[in-house]
C-alpha cells in the first residue's frame, strides 16, 4: 500500500488535533515483541499506526488501545480475552475499548485487516452472536473515522445509524482454538 504514509499523516494530524499531546510511537522492537506473545504478526497498517503515529491513545470515541506497557495494551488484553473460553477468536486483536465490554478488533489473520465489532451484550448462549462486521479493512475503518461517517458518529446514529451484520465466520474461528 503506497498510500499508507499519507494516511498515517491525515491520521496523525487529526489525532494530534484532537488528543493534543500524542503518546511516543513505538519501535521495530516493541512490534516484534508484541507479535512475538501474540503469536502472529500484525498486519502493516496497524504496526505503521503504532510505528508512525502514537503508541495508542487516538481514533474513534474511547480511542485505540497502547500495543505496549504492562495493562490495558492491545497484547494484555487479548491475552486476558483469549482465557476466556469460547468468547475471543485466534488472531483477532482488540484496538479499541468501547466500553461495556465492546470491542473494535482488527481481524490480523485475514487479508485487509477487517474491524469487526464484539457486543457480548446481547448475546444468548453462542458467542458467535457477538461478533459483527465493521469495516472490510483497517484502512477503510480509519478512513471512516477521517470522514465522520463511523457508526459510532453522532451525526450517523441521529441520521438512522448503519446496520451491522453479523460476522458469518466467527462459529468455525471460535470453534478453532489455535
Amino acid at each position: 500500500m503506497s498510500d499508507l504514509p499519507t494516511l498515517f499523516a491525515r491520521v496523525r494530524a487529526r489525532a494530534e488535533r484532537e488528543s493534543g499531546d500524542l503518546r511516543p510511537c513505538v519501535g521495530e522492537q516493541d512490534v516484534a515483541r508484541a507479535e512475538s506473545l501474540l503469536g502472529f504478526p500484525l498486519p502493516p497498517v496497524l504496526a505503521g499506526l503504532y510505528r508512525h503515529v502514537a503508541d495508542g491513545g487516538f481514533g474513534p470515541e474511547y480511542f485505540l488501545l497502547p500495543l505496549v506497557g504492562e495493562e490495558g495494551t492491545v497484547v494484555s488484553t487479548y491475552r486476558a480475552l483469549r482465557a476466556e473460553a469460547g468468547t475471543w477468536p485466534h488472531g483477532m486483536v482488540p484496538v479499541l475499548d468501547w466500553g461495556c465490554g465492546m470491542y473494535a478488533a482488527v481481524d490480523c489473520l485475514r487479508e485487509g485487516a477487517p474491524v469487526l465489532l464484539f457486543e457480548p451484550n446481547a448475546v444468548g448462549d453462542d458467542w458467535a452472536d457477538a461478533w459483527f462486521e465493521d469495516a472490510p479493512s483497517l484502512r477503510g475503518w480509519l478512513l471512516s473515522w477521517l470522514d465522520g461517517t463511523g457508526w459510532w458518529e453522532e451525526e450517523v446514529m441521529a441520521a438512522g445509524g448503519v446496520e451491522l451484520t453479523r460476522w458469518p465466520g466467527a462459529g468455525a474461528r471460535l470453534a478453532a482454538r489455535a
